[in-house]
């Protein structure tokens, strides 16, 4: 943050004010570290495709591997691909970070069109009809590696987003839409 004109200081916040900017730092830097790299990598049960990579980079998304990791997360229904929001790769970060554990994920279900979302909600309760699957914004998912109840537990703890619980069926919804829970 710079701040430049002193005499509009004075007159917008008055001289209490005005002193207080004055001893501010010239520039503000966010706290968020920019430097690291963040990896995941994802196995879809449907398909058997594997999809690993560095995802972020000191401070930047990598684009050949969010367009990997689309692929790998494509609706395999209808064959289509769709970019999903990076705050889930966040979540998934997190989430694998607060279990200590790098095993890769697996993907029971990543993007749906909404011809899949239909066709699955007509089926079952269990799919909601404006799912965040349709925005790339959730997935389904498994680690072999971590106890189905234990995983639903670490994502409750992140409150990062929603957090469904589907033991019959062996997976975890995640999503990064408002912080919730069902199951």
């Amino acid at each position: 943050m710079s701040l430049v004109c002193s005499a509009r200081r004075q007159i917008l916040l008055g001289l209490g004010g005005a002193a207080l900017v004055s001893m501010m730092p010239k520039n503000a830097y966010a706290s968020r570290s920019t430097k690291g790299i963040k990896e995941l990598s994802f196995y879809n049960r449907h398909t058997g495709e594997r999809g690993e990579g560095l995802f972020w980079v000191d401070g930047q998304y990598q684009p050949e591997t969010l367009d990997t990791f689309s692929q790998v997360l494509r609706d395999h229904r209808q064959n289509i691909a769709a970019p999903m929001d990076k705050r889930l790769y966040e979540y998934l970060y997190q989430l694998q970070s607060v279990l200590n554990n790098k095993d890769e994920i697996h993907v029971i279900s990543g993007y749906r069109s909404p011809i899949t979302n239909q066709m699955l909600a007509a089926k079952s309760n269990g799919v909601a009809k404006k799912s965040y699957h349709m925005k790339g914004m959730a997935m389904d998912i498994a680690i072999p590696s971590v106890n189905l109840k234990e995983l639903r537990e670490a994502a409750l703890s992140l409150k990062m987003g929603g957090v469904g619980y589907y033991p019959q069926s062996g997976f975890v919804h995640v999503d990064c839409g408002p912080v919730r829970s069902w199951g």
